[in-house]
């Protein structure tokens, strides 16, 4: 069966679903990273990518935004010049019921009929204003950074803004 799209899942609509030690079959996350670029140096901005809207994001859109932020980042300031940070997890297990298709499905599928569904993949429930991507580094590099997440919040299913503030430690 192909993947469903992502506008799926981005409403928050059933209790949270968490509990993977009582759960068998959950696919594993594809988020590889959560630190990236230099992880020793204090730096003294943090740039963060703020969602606007209370939704799910599933883990395939997190790491797809992760890799695009990251490579502009490398490729724009150079992997000593930032500490790139996810600042989200996605503990919120997504359970689909699979219907059949084709010739001879209603003798297969039981319709709505104890429709618990099966674990399909994992979403980070987020609330307005949380900061989901955050970029900590110098001032000459402000623009590029709010470029690289810019360019990643086109991935993400909810509307965002890029917030500036000033840190003292990451």
């Amino acid at each position: 069966m192909v993947r469903k799209p992502g506008k799926m899942y981005r409403n928050i609509s059933k209790k949270a679903y968490t509990r993977k030690k009582y759960m068998g079959g959950i696919p594993g996350s594809k988020i590889t990273q959560f630190d990236m670029g230099n992880l020793s140096e204090n730096f003294p901005l943090d740039i963060s990518l703020v969602v606007e809207e209370a939704c799910q994001i599933r883990h395939s859109a997190l790491e797809a935004a992760r890799m695009s932020i990251n490579r502009r980042l490398i490729k724009e300031i150079g992997r000593m010049n930032f500490h790139f940070k996810i600042r989200v997890f996605p503990h919120q297990v997504l359970r689909e019921n699979k219907q059949a298709t084709g010739a001879g499905a209603d003798r297969v599928s039981e319709g709505m009929r104890l429709a618990f569904g099966k674990a399909v993949g994992t979403a980070a429930r987020v609330r307005p204003s949380q900061k989901i991507f955050s970029v900590y580094t110098s001032s000459q590099y402000i623009d590029k950074a709010k470029f690289a997440l810019r360019n990643g919040s086109h991935k993400l299913p909810s509307p965002s803004h890029i917030k500036i503030d000033e840190c003292t430690v990451n």
